[in-house]
């Protein structure tokens, strides 16, 4: 477990985290609406977008900023085996549907 007395239970940077989340949900906002890019830029912008939001909710809301770094290691290295899990059962898809609407 963690040490209680290394939390900083100051409201306010609870406060500057859900201030940051709701700019880049805004921000994710407008860009799908917009459509400022081409569709597989805009995948990859909201997807990094995405990745940022969960890193911050994870960090402080699920208070894993304050764990030891073996068990932030072993999150990082659960969610990567994950992500390359899913390219592998996802990929060979992935190319078949980007060709539909090629004629």
């Amino acid at each position: 477990m963690h040490d209680i007395a290394t939390h900083d239970d100051s409201k306010g940077q609870y406060f500057w985290v859900w201030g940051a989340l709701l700019v880049l949900t805004a921000i994710e906002v407008v860009l799908a609406y917009r459509q400022v890019f081409e569709p597989v830029r805009m995948l990859e912008i909201l997807m990094l977008l995405s990745i940022i939001k969960s890193a911050l909710i994870i960090a402080y809301f699920m208070h894993m900023k304050f764990e030891k770094a073996i068990m932030r290691w072993m999150i990082t290295i659960s969610v990567v085996a994950c992500f390359i899990i899913m390219y592998f059962f996802f990929f060979p898809d992935a190319g078949r549907i980007s060709t539909m609407g090629v004629k």
